[in-house]
């Protein structure tokens, strides 16, 4: 049997020691996000063998690309913005390792079919591509 104390152990081998409880949001405790929070997933999953097909990233953390340069969020909501943050804590995370399988019932909800935070910003980064070059164009030919 896995236990929490495993878990929080776990834990503190993968990044650094912490004053993490059973009840505790293991990403806000040890001040992770994004990427990191991929890299500890899988981590775990492969150690503990758990099935992660029902884990949606979205209600857990803040995808990389949200935390820096996402002047689309600002415009258009981002996946994690859209839903009630739901906190992962050690005593989660041994029963699923326990039961082998991720075992959250996701509350309701609805995503758009596109990314339009995304697309703004790619259109944004066009804009800024094409203003360079024609900078760069026009001042060649001074």
């Amino acid at each position: 049997m896995i236990t929490e104390q495993e878990i929080i152990d776990f834990i503190k081998k993968e990044f650094w020691e912490t004053k993490l409880t059973s009840d505790s949001d293991v990403f806000s405790e040890v001040g992770i996000d994004g990427d990191d929070c991929d890299e500890f997933l899988l981590k775990y999953a492969e150690k503990y063998n758990v099935d992660m097909s029902n884990f949606l990233w979205y209600f857990h953390y803040q995808e990389e690309g949200s935390l820096s340069f996402n002047i689309g969020s600002l415009l258009s909501k981002n996946p994690h913005q859209r839903v009630k943050e739901i906190p992962i804590t050690p005593k989660m995370l041994a029963e699923f390792a326990n039961n082998k399988k991720w075992e959250i019932d996701y509350p309701e909800h609805k995503l758009p079919s596109y990314r339009y935070d995304m697309i703004i910003n790619s259109v944004l980064f066009i804009i800024v591509i094409v203003w360079l070059i024609v900078s760069l164009i026009n001042n060649i030919l001074k």
